[in-house]
């Protein structure tokens, strides 16, 4: 690797250690909204979004468990938009509706594929690192 192509490579791996710390950093504070009647389901759905990207993460959620999404970017609550949507693409819920609010209990009767969109508020954030947390009640 000779110099010039050794700073751009620099540059891309520290901009990437400090979206990762950025990501590490707002899961931190997203976790206070998994309290302790959730189990946290060990995974971290993490998407840097800019402008009016969307991250679309896909699971199953089982029936008979109520699960709580916890949805954060940046180092204050309300940032994010989420939705759930089931396999046709149809809204089953949205906290755009109740303005941001950080997180939502989510009670399913019967076992589902969804896909779970997020978006940054773009009155609120440019661009940042969005991050979705998932528990399921004890």
């Amino acid at each position: 690797m000779n110099f010039r192509t050794f700073l751009p490579a620099l540059a891309l791996a520290t901009l990437s250690t400090s979206a990762i710390a950025q990501c590490d950093t707002i899961a931190s504070v997203c976790e206070k909204h998994i309290t302790q009647a959730y189990i946290p389901d060990g995974q971290f759905y993490r998407a840097l979004l800019s402008g009016e990207e969307m991250a679309e993460f896909n699971l199953t959620l089982f029936g008979g468990t109520t699960y709580r999404v916890a949805a954060c970017s940046g180092l204050s609550d309300r940032n994010l938009v989420f939705s759930v949507l089931d396999r046709d693409r149809n809204v089953l819920f949205t906290n755009k509706e109740f303005s941001n609010d950080p997180y939502w209990d989510l009670v399913v009767a019967n076992t589902i594929e969804v896909t779970m969109e997020a978006q940054l508020d773009p009155a609120k954030l440019g661009s940042g690192c969005a991050v979705l947390l998932i528990g399921f009640k004890k």
